[in-house]
C-alpha cells in the first residue's frame, strides 16, 4: 500500500472528481487521472482508479436503476467491446499522450460546435451507426488513457436527456466497461495486491462524493446541467491537451 502522505493529498480530490463524475458530472471523472499522475506513474494511477471506478459504478447504478436509456447503452456496448479489444492489442505500441491530447481536440471542439450551433437546435434520436463510431473511440481511449467519457459525450449530449436519465445511462455504459477492462488488466499484469490495498484505502471518499453527485444531479433542471457538464467537458478537454502536447514533447 502506499504510505506517502503526498500521494493522498492529490489522490482525495482525484476520488472525489471521479465521485461527482459517477454522479452524474461527467465532466468531472476526467480530471481525475492527471491529478493522481502527478505523483505516481499513469500506469499505477490507472490501476489504483479502476476498482474505485467500479466501485462508484454500483453505487451509481444503485441510485440510478430507474433512470437508463437502454436503446443508447445497446446502441454503444459493440463500439465500446471493440474500441477496448483495439485497445489492449495496441497497449504497447500506443503513446497514451498522444490518445490524451486526440480526446482532448475532441472534447474541447465539441464544446465549442455546440455552443455555436446554439441551445434551441432540436434533440437528436439514440442512432446505432452513429453510436459505434463514437463508443468504439469512447472504448480505445478509456483502456489507454482512461478517458472514454468526452468521446461517448459528443454522442450522447446532443439527445438533451434528463439529466437522471443522461447520468444513468453513462453510469451503466462505463459499468460495463470498467468490468472488462478490469479483466483485461489482470491480463496484463497491471492489478497487484499493493494497489488494490491503496484503492481500498480511498473506498469512504469515493462513496460519499459519488452519493453527493448524484443528490446534486437529482435536483438539477436540464437548462443548469448541461451547461455545467459543457464547462466541464472543455476544461478537461483543455487539460488533456496540455498534459498530451506536454508528454508527447518530453518523449521527443
Amino acid at each position: 500500500m502506499i504510505t506517502d502522505w503526498l500521494f493522498y493529498v492529490v489522490a482525495i480530490p482525484a476520488v472525489m472528481c471521479n465521485g461527482m463524475g459517477k454522479g452524474g458530472f461527467s465532466g468531472l471523472g476526467g480530471l481525475s487521472l492527471p491529478l493522481m499522475s502527478l505523483v505516481i506513474s499513469p500506469v499505477q494511477a490507472a490501476a489504483i482508479t479502476l476498482p474505485i471506478l467500479m466501485l462508484q459504478d454500483v453505487v451509481s447504478l444503485w441510485a440510478y436503476r430507474s433512470h437508463i436509456d437502454w436503446r443508447n447503452v445497446r446502441a454503444c456496448l459493440p463500439g465500446t467491446m471493440i474500441g477496448i479489444a483495439i485497445g489492449a492489442v495496441l497497449a504497447a505500441r500506443v503513446t497514451p499522450a498522444a490518445v490524451q491530447l486526440m480526446v482532448g481536440f475532441i472534447a474541447a471542439g465539441f464544446v465549442l460546435t455546440n455552443v455555436r450551433a446554439g441551445a434551441d437546435t432540436p434533440p437528436t434520436q439514440p442512432a446505432l451507426a452513429k453510436a459505434t463510431l463514437w463508443a468504439t473511440i469512447g472504448g480505445f481511449t478509456s483502456f489507454i488513457a482512461n478517458a472514454g467519457g468526452p468521446p461517448i459525450q459528443v454522442y450522447m449530449m446532443p439527445q438533451k436527456l434528463a439529466p437522471p436519465v443522461f447520468a444513468g445511462t453513462m453510469t451503466m455504459l462505463f459499468a460495463i466497461v470498467n468490468w472488462v477492462k478490469f479483466i483485461a488488466f489482470i491480463g496484463l499484469g497491471q492489478v497487484s495486491t499493493a494497489n488494490l490495498s491503496t484503492s481500498a484505502v480511498l473506498i469512504p471518499v469515493a462513496v460519499g462524493s459519488t452519493f453527493l453527485g448524484v443528490w446534486m444531479v437529482r435536483r438539477m433542471s436540464g437548462a443548469k446541467f448541461y451547461p455545467i457538464v459543457k464547462a466541464l467537458t472543455f476544461l478537461v478537454g483543455l487539460k488533456l491537451i496540455w498534459d498530451g502536447s506536454h508528454g508527447l514533447m518530453k518523449s521527443a
